[in-house]
C-alpha cells in the first residue's frame, strides 16, 4: 500500500478525490434541503455540452465545462423559488444539454483527435488528474467552502423556509443565485473524477445519508463529509489494490 502512493498519479487521484468529497458533501446537503438535486444534474449534462462543444473548437475542455456550467447556474438562479417544481422542464433541458453533448462527443471523435478525452468527461477519468487539476479544484473547493460558511446562517434560513426568509429581509433570489453559481463549480469539478454520469450520486447519497442518521445540520454536514471520503477512498482503494 506504501509503494502505491509513490506513484503520482495515484497520490494526485486521492487528492483530487479528497476535495471533491469534501465540497459535494456540504453542497449537497443544501442541495437535498433545497429540493434540486434534479437541477444539479442537469448542470452537469450542461456542463459536458459545454466541454465536448469546446473540446470541438479546440478550446479547454475544462473551460467549456466552467462556462457553460456558470451561465446555466446564473438562468436558473435568475428563476429563483420558481425553479423549485418545474422538473418538467428542467428534464427537457437536461435531455437537450446530453444529447448536445453526445453530439459534439461525436463529431469530436470523428475529426480523428483523442476521443477518450471525450469519453473520459462523461465516465471521469481520475487516474489522467494532473497536479493542475488539483491544484485548480483545490482553489476552487476552498472557495466554495468560505462562501457557505459565510452565508451558512441565512442560506440555511432561506433553504428551510424561504417565505418567511424573504419577509424576516433575507435576499432569498440573491442567495439563491449564488448557491447555484456554487453548485455549478461544484458540478464542473466533479466531473473531472467521476464524470458526468455518477455527479449527481456523490452529490447526493453522502449527504442524504447523514440527513437520515441526524437532524442537526452542522452533524449532518460532518457525517456527510465522512461518509463522501469513506466512498471515494474506498472505491480507489479498492480499484487500484483489487
Amino acid at each position: 500500500m506504501v509503494a502505491l502512493f509513490q506513484q503520482e498519479f495515484v497520490r494526485n487521484a486521492f487528492l483530487a478525490g479528497t476535495i471533491v468529497s469534501v465540497v459535494t458533501a456540504v453542497i449537497g446537503y443544501f442541495v437535498i434541503l433545497r429540493a434540486q438535486a434534479f437541477a444539479g444534474e442537469a448542470l452537469a449534462d450542461i456542463g459536458f455540452a459545454g466541454a465536448t462543444g469546446a473540446a470541438v473548437l479546440g478550446i479547454s475542455s475544462l473551460l467549456g465545462m466552467f462556462f457553460l456550467g456558470l451561465l446555466a447556474a446564473l438562468g436558473m438562479g435568475a428563476l429563483g423559488t420558481r425553479i423549485r417544481g418545474r422538473d418538467v422542464e428542467i428534464g427537457m433541458v437536461l435531455s437537450f444539454a446530453l444529447g448536445l453533448g453526445v453530439l459534439f462527443l461525436s463529431i469530436y471523435s470523428q475529426s480523428g483527435t483523442n476521443a477518450a478525452a471525450g469519453v473520459g468527461i462523461l465516465f471521469g477519468s481520475i487516474l489522467s488528474v494532473t497536479l493542475v487539476n488539483v491544484l485548480i479544484s483545490l482553489a476552487s473547493g476552498i472557495a466554495t467552502l468560505l462562501v457557505i460558511a459565510f452565508l451558512f446562517r441565512p442560506l440555511l434560513f432561506a433553504s428551510v423556509d424561504p417565505e418567511v426568509a424573504e419577509a424576516r429581509g433575507v435576499p432569498v433570489r440573491l442567495l439563491s443565485i449564488i448557491f447555484l453559481v456554487l453548485l455549478g463549480i461544484t458540478t464542473a469539478e466533479t466531473v473531472l473524477v467521476v464524470g458526468v454520469l455518477l455527479v449527481l450520486a456523490l452529490l447526493i447519497a453522502p449527504a442524504a445519508t447523514a440527513m437520515h442518521l441526524t437532524r442537526r445540520p452542522l452533524t449532518s454536514i460532518s457525517l456527510a463529509v465522512a461518509l463522501g471520503l469513506i466512498f471515494t477512498w474506498g472505491g480507489l482503494i479498492l480499484a487500484f489494490v483489487g
